[in-house]
């Protein structure tokens, strides 16, 4: 079972300059919310599309995800 903290540390490990809360008590359905100024000038799309592809093979393990992003 996949837990917040690791899912935190996985996009804090691709997206360096991140700062990442990570909610979920189920182990499938999760919150996150991620602040990065390497989303400066993307869309909202594109900087879920970063978070998202930072979780790599994670992925497979969750089973729902939303994704809040924020320029910082």
């Amino acid at each position: 079972m996949i837990t917040p903290q690791q899912i935190k540390q996985r996009i804090e490990s691709v997206l360096s300059d991140a700062s990442v809360e990570v909610i979920g008590d189920d182990g499938v359905h999760f919150e996150a919310v991620v602040v990065s100024p390497s989303f400066d000038g993307k869309t909202k799309l594109n900087q879920h599309r970063m978070v998202y592809d930072a979780l790599g093979d994670m992925k497979a393990d969750i089973h729902a995800l939303a994704i809040k992003t924020k320029i910082a």
